[in-house]
């Protein structure tokens, strides 16, 4: 068997780093990581909490629920929500594929965008739900 959640995962942040509207909000190359470097600039995309469980009707499908976590440090909840409208426009019904594992549904199904403590800086959460399957 495959291992769906890394090939999504590998999947996902290769096709985010290439949008075109993610690059000009998060720079080219666009900062998306599983985690982020140290002295990371702003703003950011990084994976968040990632779940998974097979399909219950396919032997080799999963279903995968994945955070991703917008960072800012623009002043207002602008740009977060500008960051968190591009990631879900990038990856509705997106065709990823990566390692033996294909992508048959792709959907941001929660945004969430709120101030940091301080309010120095702004978060946003998306909430994606994938089902993979091997090719």
């Amino acid at each position: 068997m495959r291992d769906h959640e890394s090939a999504l995962q590998k999947a996902l942040i290769a096709h985010l780093r290439a949008d075109a509207t993610l690059k000009a909000l998060l720079g080219d190359p666009a900062r998306i990581w599983d985690e982020a470097p140290k002295g990371a600039g702003w703003p950011r995309v990084t994976v968040g909490r990632s779940e998974s469980q097979p399909v219950a009707a396919a032997d080799c499908g999963f279903e995968h629920r994945i955070s991703l976590r917008c960072a800012s440090r623009f002043e207002g909840v602008e740009e977060a929500k500008a960051i968190c409208a591009a990631v879900r426009a990038a990856v509705h019904e997106a065709p990823l594929e990566a390692d033996g594992v294909r992508v048959v549904s792709l959907r941001a199904n929660f945004v969430d965008v709120f101030r940091g403590q301080g309010q120095r800086s702004t978060w946003g959460v998306v909430r994606l739900r994938a089902v993979t399957e091997e090719i």
